[in-house]
């Protein structure tokens, strides 16, 4: 078995945006990039419109401000390394040939850094956007301020978007070697997938107020499978957009000796996995020897999936 290559960043952590915030009030600016700015258009499902490359990779289609709608919100992205202003509105995808409806989720992995944070950004602020029309403090009607990174209603209450802190944890054994494990579990409430196929994946959860990140990490593993942690370290983070959270990655050591005790309501199957049977669902063809259940892992585009890679990539280590 070879070691194979892993990228050093979660996929939809890749960005080279420059959120220009100092410029989101000032009208002037913003009235001149928006003349000259590329546009994306994400419909009320979070999809996008994408072009396959010949490489493989997959780009974004954007539009110039002159085709895109002009009757709805738009909101400053940022600027990209040409310069060239990057805005998102939310509206019915236009059909253009050769081009697919596509969410993040699906293709977060193969998009380039531009791409990848332009995208990540547009679906996190109209998710935001959605569910905040309404000011929770007076009821009344918000509208869009700021080049779309505040809502404000007619009292001049302000809202901005909010972001969700969560941890997600890959518990391991810390031996190096095909045979070296670690543990991935089955969501409750995941549907079964066709063919009877089940997503196994690393363990996670949101981080509690007054709570650390390190402290959810030990609670949730704590309460999801009944294990104590041993050593813990930061792998990284990426925004998941889904409507809202920021994922910060930890791998962690735990002894597999020691006895599971799931919770059936979070967790209802968990394993330890050796990295030969990890390399196997990465290639589709892994069905657990006790169960007979064919096990697939996370969509690429997920921390989950870079942390159990990056795991994997320490095979000699």
């Amino acid at each position: 078995m070879s070691t194979p290559e892993f990228p050093a960043t979660p996929p939809l952590a890749r960005t080279t945006l420059d959120r220009a915030g100092l410029r989101r009030r000032d009208d002037a600016w913003l009235a001149d990039a928006w003349s000259r700015g590329l546009v994306l258009v994400v419909d009320d499902r979070g999809r996008a419109l994408a072009e396959d490359r010949p490489d493989g990779s997959v780009g974004l289609l954007l539009v110039t401000s002159d085709e895109a709608p002009a009757d709805v919100e738009h909101w400053f992205l940022g600027v990209d390394p040409e310069g060239i202003a990057l805005w998102a509105v939310v509206a019915p995808l236009p059909e253009v040939e050769g081009a697919r409806a596509v969410s993040l989720r699906d293709v977060g992995h193969q998009l380039d850094a531009r791409d990848a944070g332009m995208f990540t950004t547009a679906a996190a602020l109209a998710n935001w956007h959605a569910s905040h029309g309404f000011s929770p403090r007076t009821g009344q009607a918000t509208t869009a301020v700021e080049a779309g990174w505040v809502r404000r209603d007619p009292d001049g209450n302000d809202m901005w978007p909010r972001t969700d802190p969560a941890m997600i944890v890959l518990v391991h054994d810390d031996v190096a070697g095909p045979d070296g494990r670690c543990l991935l579990g089955h969501n409750a409430l995941w549907p079964v997938g066709p063919d009877g196929v089940r997503r196994f994946s690393c363990l996670a959860g949101y981080v509690e107020p007054g709570e650390s990140a390190e402290a959810a990490v030990l609670r949730e593993v704590a309460e999801e499978v009944g294990i104590k942690l041993a050593g813990l370290t930061y792998a990284g983070s990426q925004s998941w957009p889904f409507p809202g959270s920021l994922m910060l990655g930890f791998h962690a050591v735990a002894d597999p000796a020691e006895p599971l005790r799931l919770d059936p309501e979070e967790i209802d199957e968990a394993h330890w996995f050796t990295r030969e049977e990890i390399a196997k669902m990465i290639a589709g063809g892994f069905v657990h020897p006790e169960t007979g259940v064919r096990m697939s892992l996370p969509m690429r585009s997920s921390i989950a999936f870079f942390l159990i890679e990056t795991w994997l990539g320490g095979f000699d280590r």
